[in-house]
C-alpha cells in the first residue's frame, strides 16, 4: 500500500490497479462490452482518471474529485514508470536507442519521444498473473525493462518498444512520482487524503 502524507480532506483520492481489460473511465461504451471502473467500486460523483491506462494494460492510476491534481500529475514534471514485457532480447543498441529517444506516430504525425531511463530487469519482477495468457513461451524468449517517463502520448511505450523492434507483450505501470503500485492487486482499491505529488 502506498505510503502518502495525509494534507487535504477537500476532496476523494483513490490509488488503484487497474487490472487488465477495463477501460479507464466510469460509463461503458454502447458498442464495447468491456468493464470500467465503476465496476471495482462505488466511487463518489465526479471522479475522475488522471491521465489513463488502455484496456490491454495495467497497474497504477490514480482517481481523483480534484481537477486541478489532474492537471498537476498529467504535467511532465512528474514521473511515471513502467515495467514493460517485450517480445524477444534486449540489445544493447536498442537499449540505447530508447533511452535517447525513438520517432513514433502521433496523430498522424511524426513524434520524437523525449530521453528517457530504461533499464533491463534481471530477473523479472514479481508481478500479479494476469488474467488472459501471454503466449507461449515456446515461441521465444522475452525481457523485461523498466521504462520512466514524463510524457504520455497515446500508446507511447508500446510505440516506442515497436519502433526499436521489441513488440510489447505486457505492459504494468508501476510508480507516478513516489507513489508505487507495491503489493497491491489488480482490483485493489484504495481512498486516500492526499497525493502530495510533486512535493520532495
Amino acid at each position: 500500500m502506498p505510503e502518502l502524507q495525509i494534507t487535504s480532506t477537500l476532496h476523494s483520492h483513490f490509488v488503484i490497479y487497474k487490472p487488465y481489460g477495463f477501460l479507464s473511465q466510469f460509463v461503458p461504451e454502447t458498442r464495447k462490452s468491456k468493464p470500467v471502473l465503476a465496476q471495482l467500486c462505488d466511487f463518489p460523483d465526479k471522479t475522475m482518471a488522471i491521465g489513463r491506462l488502455d484496456h490491454d494494460s495495467e497497474g497504477l492510476l490514480l482517481l481523483t474529485t480534484d481537477g486541478m491534481q489532474s492537471h498537476l500529475i498529467r504535467s511532465k514534471d512528474i514521473e511515471k514508470e513502467y515495467y514493460v514485457q517485450v517480445d524477444g532480447e534486449v540489445s544493447p543498441e536498442q537499449l540505447k536507442l530508447l533511452q535517447q529517444g525513438v520517432e513514433i506516430g502521433v496523430n498522424g504525425t511524426k513524434y520524437q519521444t523525449l530521453p528517457c531511463k530504461v533499464e533491463l530487469l534481471i530477473p523479472e519482477p514479481n508481478l500479479p498473473a494476469r488474467g488472459k495468457k501471454i503466449r507461449d513461451p515456446r515461441h521465444g524468449p522475452t525481457s523485461w525493462l523498466s521504462i520512466t517517463i514524463r510524457e504520455g502520448k497515446n500508446r507511447q511505450i508500446r510505440k516506442m518498444t515497436a519502433a526499436v523492434g521489441l513488440p510489447t507483450l505486457r505492459l504494468v505501470r508501476v510508480r507516478i512520482d513516489h507513489i508505487k503500485l507495491g503489493l497491491m492487486q489488480p482490483g485493489d482499491v484504495v481512498a486516500i487524503e492526499a497525493f502530495d505529488i510533486g512535493n520532495d
